[in-house]
């Protein structure tokens, strides 16, 4: 099924990376799950109100610079934060990423580095990435909507 950013998302964008943006077109022609974009650039006052919610672990965030996404899975017309969906996502950013040839790393693989370059699902680099944590004893920390670029 061919899916496509809503004006919505369009908008959400402004300010960002030219190349990020290039990643997320690509890949909401070639996702087998449809998303939106929910957050692009962020001020400094919405990062330091993220971080005192704990809804983000810090103040040097790309979105502030304009290189980072927020995404978020559709099924139908209603959100959902099922995480199997956002692996999906995840598989469909990594493609696109290596079609244009702009490094991404994604927020429930923090450890894999370059998704682009991964070989495998995105499903096997978050698995990774919670195994590695967990071995040293560590929470991991799953932003599984959060893309940004290296």
């Amino acid at each position: 099924m061919k899916f496509k950013l809503s004006q919505r998302s369009i908008d959400r964008m402004k300010g960002i990376d030219p190349d990020l943006q290039k990643v997320v077109e690509e890949a909401i022609k070639i996702t087998e799950v449809d998303f939106g974009v929910t957050c692009g650039m962020r001020t400094v006052a919405e990062q330091e109100e993220l971080v005192a919610k704990g809804a983000s672990q810090t103040m040097k965030s790309k979105h502030l610079e304009g290189r980072a996404v927020d995404l978020v899975a559709y099924l139908g017309p209603r959100i959902s934060w099922e995480l199997n969906l956002y692996d999906d996502i995840a598989n469909a950013i990594a493609i696109a990423a290596a079609k244009v040839n702009i490094p991404i790393k994604w927020g429930a693989a923090w450890t894999v580095g370059d998704i682009s370059t991964y070989q495998g699902k995105m499903e096997d680099a978050m698995n990774e990435y919670i195994d590695l944590r967990r071995s040293k004893g560590r929470r991991p920390f799953i932003d599984a909507p959060h893309f940004e670029m290296i």
